[in-house]
């Protein structure tokens, strides 16, 4: 695809969920598992994948453990081989069109331009722009360490929150930010009100209806949905997620975008968010300050058996006390918002 291509697929409205990293009791990764997951998302339909991102783990990167561009290269093996017609019918996914490649960029310039370069010789066709490296940065600073990125490749912004690496950028960030041309979607992600508007805002007032509007609130996913943002009499919605919530109950998780998209707030749907939310509080351990975020999310994918356990590359990120206890009360609580029947009946297949 090329970045025309990408900016239309974009506006679709995508389930993109953030690809998780599976790992062995010995921390290595586990690749008959990590193929398994790209293979169950895109069985669940999903419209994309975004790898090497915080769900991946950041430490991927690190020159000792080495796996950034392996695991790359095991996802877009996966997404090369997907049919044209899908041969389950478990599969809800249409394949018409290609998926999107989305691979997380770290770094100050020079590293994040040579993760750019990277990503797009394996085929990515966006990349999912960090900007936790440049925390001290000027806004000056930050605007042209994304024009150099997006001179490689097109550019996902990220307004990732604090608490999880990310830091607080203004209206007037964004609104500069929405001028770079190669700039295709915004994942807005600072699991606030205010922020996001700032977001959303700034696209607006820039003029820039190519610019596809993406929630990561995963404290917020329905409510984002249903959303009108009017802004000087135009109006914006937000179209899809890439989320690391997404990366469990998959299949669901499709089905939800599907029922929310261009639809009204109706108590009923409004009553499904907030039981997303509290499954989200769970998963991610709000609790905790998301200390726990990627091993609630591994222990959802090890009792599905997609994962062997919940093992991350630092041993210190693991479940929180009380976490465990808080997903299985959601696990009981919402039990038409899992999908472990989809993934009983083909995990075998995905696990060959």
């Amino acid at each position: 695809m090329d970045s025309s291509d990408v900016r239309v697929a974009f506006h679709r409205g995508l389930a993109i969920p953030a690809h998780p990293l599976a790992l062995n009791a010995s921390r290595k990764l586990d690749e008959r598992r990590q193929r398994a997951l790209t293979r169950y998302y895109i069985a669940a339909g999903v419209g994309g994948l975004a790898v090497g991102v915080h769900t991946t783990q950041f430490a991927i990167r690190d020159p000792r453990i080495g796996l950034f561009k392996p695991v790359l290269q095991l996802a877009a093996e996966e997404m090369n081989m997907v049919a044209p017609a899908p041969d389950s019918a478990e599969a809800t996914a249409t394949f018409l069109q290609p998926l999107v490649r989305i691979a997380g960029v770290c770094g100050e310039t020079k590293q994040a331009i040579a993760e750019a370069t990277l990503i797009r010789e394996l085929g990515y066709h966006a990349t999912l722009l960090s900007l936790g490296a440049m925390r001290n940065a000027t806004d000056d600073e930050l605007i042209a360490h994304c024009r150099a990125v997006a001179e490689v490749v097109p550019v996902v912004g990220f307004y990732l929150q604090p608490s999880v690496g990310g830091r607080v950028l203004p209206y007037a960030f964004w609104r500069r930010f929405a001028e770079i041309e190669n700039v295709v979607a915004i994942k807005i992600a600072p699991f606030n009100r205010y922020q996001t508007l700032d977001v959303v805002r700034a696209v607006i007032e820039a003029g820039r209806d190519d610019i596809a509007l993406y929630t990561g609130n995963d404290d917020n996913i329905v409510a984002d949905f249903l959303t009108p943002y009017r802004v000087g009499g135009k109006e914006r919605r937000i179209v899809g997620g890439l989320l690391g919530h997404w990366s469990v109950w998959t299949k669901r998780a499709v089905e939800l975008l599907d029922r929310c998209r261009h639809a009204d707030a109706t108590p009923e749907l409004l009553r499904l968010g907030v039981e997303v939310t509290d499954t989200n509080a769970a998963f991610f351990d709000a609790a905790h300050a998301f200390h726990g975020c990627i091993a609630g999310l591994h222990e959802v994918l090890r009792r599905q058996g997609l994962l062997e356990g919940i093992w991350c590359l630092d041993e210190n990120e693991m479940l929180s006390p009380g976490q465990l206890a808080e997903i299985d009360r959601v696990y009981r609580a919402y039990p038409h918002l899992h999908d472990d029947d989809f993934v009983e009946r083909n995990r075998d297949q995905w696990l060959r």
